[in-house]
């Protein structure tokens, strides 16, 4: 009797088979990409033996004028050259100059004008304003106080030196400057004022108020790009002794601690302020709402002068208003008791009360033990307008009730969100100091991460989407014609949140949850964190650790996520169930001969379910010619009683969305119960387009899911799924069905 034999040959060197021209390199490494590993940044990621960075030292004195909405300065900075290059000139940056008349943001801006438009949309656009904004620089003078030649280009400021700084040496000089400051309603602008007509008060958020120190580094030189608006900042670390002169009866938020809280804060504001030193459960209100309210009936002609000094910060920035209603908290992290504070005006209660502070302890607990111990001695959150901005140690926040205090869910979602991202800026890029001008995806995609996490484990009844692998499809799926890699200058970028901050976000939460796994992520992660706390990274230097750390070849995630605009789309595209075949009968040969026969007919057998019952395979006793010169052989009898009863299913699946993924397959089986199979990304190293493999399942499986809980942003599910039937929509069976 001679018997059907279909021998199965599992040979993992055949997969490479494909279409001519169709690899792409997928899992090449990057190593002619990232920059060649030198003695300042290695091949693993940390910095290197001969590593330096500059540091620029501050001595600020600036009056806010509450009459004419101005700030007036001077300072003395004094720049280290720790760099081993001999500097004529220094550059600074006058951010103010955004706002300036014939500024390069409003030369470069595109727009376009329709019938009906809300005239304030029109005004902005236009820049129709009658504001004369910029930095005025008043004198650059050296430590003698002879003038020093400049040159401003924009949003730049070169200051050429009488004799050149030689490395190891450091330069003393000094700039006056003022402006107006500018109404957040009008530019919006990161910095300036918010005015409130029914009291007729104003509370300033005032940042890029000083002509700021550039980075000047081992990768770049000079940071050089103008400030258009949206790419951020690139600062050197340094320690800042500010003044900050305002009306007596203001308030002021800053970075720094107060020195001089018995010169501006009442005998009763000091007592509530050391309480709140040693209050650890909740906030102690240092300035109530009635206090406040009751300040904004009049307006102190005399002045005071607040005090701040902060160590080792890439920035300053501070709030003033007669309006701030103060609480603040203290917080243990590690053998640190940072204080978490809020300045907020009345119109900010009572959520501002309720949430904020509570939102600072929360992020900088969390922070901290992902990445490092909250170095500084204050975080606090300001309430301004429709913003959400950062600097060290301050941030302002959007998040307002309506005028009766009343507010919806999403507001207060919206506002914890907005404070946690702002908040963990300290980390992200104030303390791990990347280029934010250049690389933003560094700065705001891994801080929208670390924010996730944080929402998730401090807030897990709350409903958070961004970040999460499902909240990224939409983008993923939307028109690639305005999509770009994550590694692309900020200004070229046309999706900015949805790339830059979500999909960095979501590639961060993948390579965690579903590719590393938390524990070799959060190792590999901290280590970033540590490695690189108060020092410049760039984007090699994160990639290189996260794999020096872990031991994990992220190569193909990089390339696919963060250089590429691929997206994920696997499908199953078929399974053959197989079981092994016993002595047939004369039944089952007939069955089997028209089987043949059928799928002879079409050409082509079709594997769309599993109604047709187990394909019966044979496997063959191993010839002796497979063994080559071993000399002993396996026990084919053994292997062969492992395979008995057992179910195997042969899956098909292609990758038509080109970013190669892990393979996440739920299996449902008979009597309702299932299981998960997780694939690493490498299956597809020898076919990026097309994998098959074999599964041995002890159960017979009624149905085959990909992805089942979203982790990939897998674009479209319908494909997902086995038997196909189940995905078909009720048009796809009502053709079926007439043909």
């Amino acid at each position: 009797m001679k018997k059907l034999i279909v021998l199965v040959m599992m040979m993992p060197l055949l997969a490479w088979a494909q279409q001519p021209g169709s690899w792409q390199g997928k899992f090449e490494q990057l190593g002619t990409v990232l920059p060649t590993p030198n003695e300042y940044r290695t091949g693993s990621g940390s910095p290197g033996p001969r590593y330096w960075q500059q540091k620029a030292d501050y001595v600020i004195n600036v009056e806010l004028n509450d009459d004419n909405q101005t700030i007036t300065g001077s300072e003395t900075i004094t720049y280290h050259n720790n760099s081993p290059e001999t500097l004529k000139y220094l550059w600074l940056q006058l951010d103010q100059n955004v706002l300036a008349k014939d500024n390069l943001k409003k030369a470069t801006a595109v727009n376009s004008l329709r019938d009906s438009t809300p005239t304030k949309f029109v005004a902005s656009s236009l820049e129709l304003y009658d504001f004369d904004g910029g930095h005025k620089i008043k004198s650059v003078k050296d430590a003698s106080g002879n003038a020093l030649p400049y040159t401003i280009n924009q949003t730049m400021m070169r200051v050429d030196l009488p004799k050149a700084l030689a490395p190891g040496q450091k330069y003393v000089f000094s700039v006056e400057w003022m402006y107006n400051i500018g109404d957040r309603m009008k530019d919006g602008e990161r910095s300036g004022l918010e005015y409130f007509p029914e009291d007729g008060n104003y509370v300033y958020t005032i940042a890029q108020f000083f002509p700021r120190m550039c980075v000047f580094d081992d990768v770049n030189g000079w940071q050089n790009k103008q400030f258009l608006g949206r790419g951020e900042f690139a600062l050197p670390f340094g320690d800042y002794k500010v003044k900050i002169t305002v009306p007596s009866d203001h308030i002021v938020a800053s970075t720094g601690t107060l020195q001089n809280a018995k010169d501006v804060l009442t005998k009763t504001e000091q007592e509530r302020f050391e309480k709140a030193r040693t209050s650890f459960d909740q906030p102690v209100i240092i300035v109530t709402q009635a206090e406040a309210t009751q300040k904004e009936k009049t307006k102190a002609k005399t002045k005071k002068t607040w005090e701040f000094h902060a160590d080792n910060v890439r920035d300053f920035a501070f709030a003033s208003s007669r309006k701030f209603i103060w609480d603040a908290q203290a917080v243990k992290v590690g053998n640190n008791t940072p204080l978490a504070m809020s300045f907020y005006p009345k119109e900010g209660n009572p959520l501002w009360e309720k949430e904020s502070t509570l939102a600072v302890k929360n992020t900088i607990e969390v922070y901290s033990r992902m990445t490092i111990d909250y170095p500084y001695p204050v975080a606090i959150s300001v309430h301004a307008a429709s913003i959400g901005m950062e600097y060290p140690m301050i941030c302002f926040n959007f998040g307002r009730p309506d005028k009766n205090g009343k507010y919806t869910d999403a507001t207060r979602l919206r506002m914890i969100g907005v404070i946690v991202h702002e908040v963990g800026h300290n980390f992200f890029p104030m303390i791990i100091n990347n280029d934010e001008r250049q690389w933003t995806w560094m700065d705001e995609g891994i801080n929208s991460f670390v924010q996730l996490v944080t929402q998730l484990e401090r807030y897990p009844k709350d409903n958070w989407s961004r970040g999460l692998p499902a909240g990224l499809v939409g983008y993923m799926k939307g028109d690639k014609t305005t999509q770009r890699p994550l590694m692309t200058n900020s200004e070229q970028v046309i999706e900015f949140g949805s790339e830059q901050y979500q999909k960095a976000a979501t590639a961060m939460y993948i390579l965690r949850e579903s590719v590393m796994g938390k524990d070799l992520f959060d190792k590999a992660f901290k280590e970033y964190a540590e490695r690189w706390a108060f020092k410049h990274p760039m984007p090699a230097d994160f990639f290189r650790t996260m794999e020096d750390a872990s031991a994990v070849d992220l190569d193909w995630f990089w390339r696919g996520w963060f250089y590429t605009t691929d997206h994920v789309d696997q499908s199953i595209e078929q399974v053959r169930w197989m079981t092994l075949r016993n002595e047939q009968t004369k039944m089952e040969k007939q069955v089997t001969a028209k089987k043949a026969e059928a799928g002879s007919a079409s050409g082509k057998k079709e594997f769309n379910d599993f109604s047709d019952g187990p394909e019966p395979i044979s496997i063959l006793p191993t010839n002796d010619r497979f063994y080559g010169e071993f000399q002993n052989r396996i026990d084919d009898k053994a292997i062969l009683a492992k395979l008995q009863n057992k179910h195997l299913y042969e899956v098909k699946l292609s990758n038509k969305g080109g970013l190669v993924m892990p393979v996440i397959i739920e299996w449902t089986f008979k009597d309702g119960s299932k299981e998960i199979d997780r694939i690493p990304a490498e299956i597809w190293r020898t076919n990026e387009q097309t994998i098959t493999k074999v599964f041995v399942k002890e159960k017979e499986v009624v149905n085959i899911v990909l992805d089942p809980n979203k982790e990939t942003t897998d674009i479209n599910t319908n494909d997902n799924v086995f038997p196909k039937r189940a995905t078909e929509s009720k048009f796809d069976q009502f053709k079926r069905g007439t043909n």
